[in-house]
């Protein structure tokens, strides 16, 4: 069988990403995350947030043996197999519905702008009510001046695919209000990034 891929990225930041998580979310919910990558995130979360049951998804079929063989191997029957799911084909279809947490990390600067207001429009209909949406990643933000870091990777990122950029708070945030979402915390995290916490106006 072979190895899952392996994101060092991901590998970093999953340990300041579940502080914050452990203090924004109650002890046990139901959670959808978007876009999970290699598994290293929703795999480390269930571990570690074990009265929670996790929804992984992605939209490339090959991720999905990752996230598959990653719970498999660690033994953690508190994540569902994963869905293969297209953010921008709306209506999303899973179930069960009224998720308690929607999680979307670092996929909103690669992926068309077109994927931020499906992001939202989604997630408005897959949380509860007291349910929350976390993005978490690079943005830019009006009236601070952009780190060179991060002008320098939103440049290569443009380089790469134009329909790519890191994103700014206030675009973000215009199309979570058109969503009927609402910004309710801006947490600055480690390497220039933020978590944004959205929830239902």
């Amino acid at each position: 069988m072979a190895q899952p891929d392996f994101s060092p990225s991901a590998e970093r930041n999953k340990h300041p990403i579940l502080e914050r998580l452990q203090a924004l979310v109650p002890a046990q919910g139901h959670a959808l995350e978007i876009a999970s990558g290699t598994g290293q995130h929703v795999c480390w979360f269930a571990q570690h947030m074990p009265d929670w049951t996790w929804q992984p998804t992605e939209v490339h079929r090959g991720a999905l043996y990752n996230i598959e063989v990653r719970a498999a191997e660690a033994g953690l029957d508190n994540v569902l197999e994963a869905l293969q799911l297209d953010v921008c084909r709306e209506p999303w279809t899973m179930e069960p519905a009224g998720f308690d947490l929607v999680l979307c990390i670092n996929m909103l600067h690669i992926a068309p702008w077109e994927a931020c207001g499906a992001l939202m429009r989604g997630s408005t209909k897959a949380l509860n009510a007291q349910g929350l949406l976390i993005t978490y990643g690079p943005y830019f933000e009006d009236g601070v001046v952009p780190l060179p870091s991060n002008q320098e990777f939103d440049q290569s990122l443009r380089t790469h695919d134009p329909s790519w950029g890191i994103r700014t708070v206030a675009a973000v945030q215009d199309e979570a209000q058109a969503a009927g979402l609402r910004l309710q915390a801006r947490i600055d995290m480690p390497a220039n990034n933020l978590l944004l916490v959205w929830a239902k106006a």
